[in-house]
This record gives C-alpha cells, sequence and structure tokens, in this order.
C-alpha cells in the first residue's frame, strides 16, 4: 500500500534515492581499512585500493579520523580502525552472525558427529562466538573464550592467512607450552603456517588440552583475509589425526558457506 512523504507525496512514485558517492567512497575506505587490521594501510595504498585518487582519499580520511572511525598512526601515517567503529561493532554484538550461520554448524556437527565452532577475528587474535555440539557428547563450551593463537587449529588457521610479517607479530613471544606437542619455536611455527595455507586448513593434536584435537578453516573476505574461522574437534578417541582428511575439507567447505553468508 503507498504511503506519503513528509511532503504529501505519494512515495509509490518516487524513486529510489541514488548512491551519494562521498558517502560510498568513505564506506569503501573503512572496508579496506578494516581489511589490513592491524599494521594499517598508508593513504596512498588505501586510495590505489579504492580505486580513488589521493587527494579524494586524505579528505575523507581526514572526516573519518575526525570522527574517531579510523586513527592514523603517526609514526608511520598508517591508517587502522578507529575507537569509535570498533564501539559500533561491539554494541551490534555477534548474535546476528550467529543466527545466520548457525544452520552452517549444525549441519556440520550432525554430518561429523562432532562439535563445530565459529570463531571471529579481533585485532589480537581469535575469539569463539558460536558452538554446537552433538546431543550425546559433553563438550567445553568455547564461546566467548579467546584462544593461544600458537596452540589451537583455530589461530593457525587464521595466522596462516596473514602476511607473514604480521603473522609473527601477533604472537606472544615467548611462546607458551600447554602439552608436549606445543609449538613453542616461532620459526617452526612459521614454518607451519606456510603448510597450513597450502592444505587449506589448519591441524591442532591436543596443543593446547592433551585430549582435544581438530582441524579448522579461514573464513576469508573478498581481500582474501580471515574475517573468522569455522574449527571442527572433539576427544582424542573420536578425533584421531587419521581423520583430518576427512574432516578438513568439511571445514574448508563450511568455511565457505559463513564466507557466502556473510558477504552476500
Amino acid at each position: 500500500m503507498a504511503t506519503t512523504t513528509d511532503t504529501g507525496v505519494d512515495d509509490s512514485d518516487v524513486e529510489p534515492p541514488a548512491r551519494v558517492q562521498s558517502v560510498d567512497r568513505a564506506l569503501r575506505l573503512l572496508e579496506v581499512v578494516a581489511a589490513t587490521a592491524p599494521r594499517g594501510e598508508t593513504v596512498t595504498t588505501l586510495a590505489t585500493r579504492c580505486e580513488i585518487n589521493r587527494a579524494t582519499a586524505w579528505r575523507l580520511l581526514g572526516t573519518l579520523e575526525a570522527r574517531g572511525l579510523v586513527e592514523r598512526d603517526p609514526s608511520t601515517n598508517r591508517y587502522r580502525i578507529g575507537l569509535a567503529m570498533i564501539r559500533m561493532s561491539a554494541s551490534a554484538g555477534y548474535d546476528g552472525l550467529v543466527r545466520r550461520t548457525r544452520h552452517v554448524l549444525e549441519r556440520v556437527s550432525e554430518q561429523t558427529g562432532e562439535t563445530a565452532d565459529l570463531a571471529v577475528a579481533g585485532r589480537h587474535g581469535v575469539t569463539y562466538v558460536g558452538e554446537v555440539a552433538p546431543p550425546s557428547v559433553m563438550a567445553i563450551n568455547w564461546v566467548a573464550r579467546e584462544v593461544p593463537l600458537h596452540a589451537t587449529s583455530t589461530g593457525k588457521a587464521f595466522l596462516a592467512w596473514l602476511p607473514a610479517e604480521e603473522a609473527r607479530g601477533l604472537l606472544d613471544l615467548p611462546l607458551p607450552r600447554f602439552t608436549d606437542t606445543t609449538v613453542t619455536d616461532p620459526d617452526v611455527l612459521m614454518a607451519d603456517l606456510a603448510g597450513i595455507r597450502e592444505r587449506g586448513y589448519a591441524e591442532c593434536s591436543g596443543e593446547l588440552e592433551p585430549t582435544l584435537y581438530g582441524v579448522s578453516a579461514p573464513i576469508l573476505n573478498l581481500d582474501g583475509r580471515p574475517l573468522g574461522v569455522f574449527s571442527i574437534w572433539g576427544p582424542v578417541s573420536r578425533v584421531p589425526t587419521a581423520r583430518f582428511a576427512e574432516l578438513g575439507p568439511v571445514a574448508v567447505q563450511a568455511a565457505e558457506e559463513v564466507r557466502d553468508a556473510l558477504l552476500g
């Protein structure tokens, strides 16, 4: 049914508003700045990636910086997401994200008979936000927990799709040892990340908890950076290393489905 606007015009005859170019460009800049987190990027590179001239990018970034949506590191002139943007993201919570992807978690858990988890990337690591476990399984609930990057398949899947320098910079050195299988040598870990990226998913053989084994695949944004991680895990009695080759591709496919749900 048609309604009228504040000016008394029948809105059935009103054309949808055109996109505002400056707003569109500013939002694109925000997306690219977010994609370069946590290292950030210079105005020249951001302008190139957004296909706008440097002067325009400079003005838009200045406005975004004044509103706290981005911040500039004065020592490097690199832009990163600002506190105002972080506060807005936090206020939104993860309920919508989990609702849009819960069907994937449920299907994978039913398909594999194991626990399926969804984690999101933050400024310093990954945090679990969604989980589905088989009804007959007593599983540890990882939701809202941030995990050590070097000792979980989730953390390693996140690191493996970051530039090597950035991944190394996120490591909390010296790397703590949790079990006999925890990798504590950063050089060995970095070498492992190259293999993970080639394989498409990360593995964990009791590196945080001695009896918990699992696999994880990254959820990548349009620039190929990890937005989050999809994981499948369980006790070693049900998820031995012999199952990794079976579960890894399942995690990869699930991560792609979550990506499609998020990015449309």
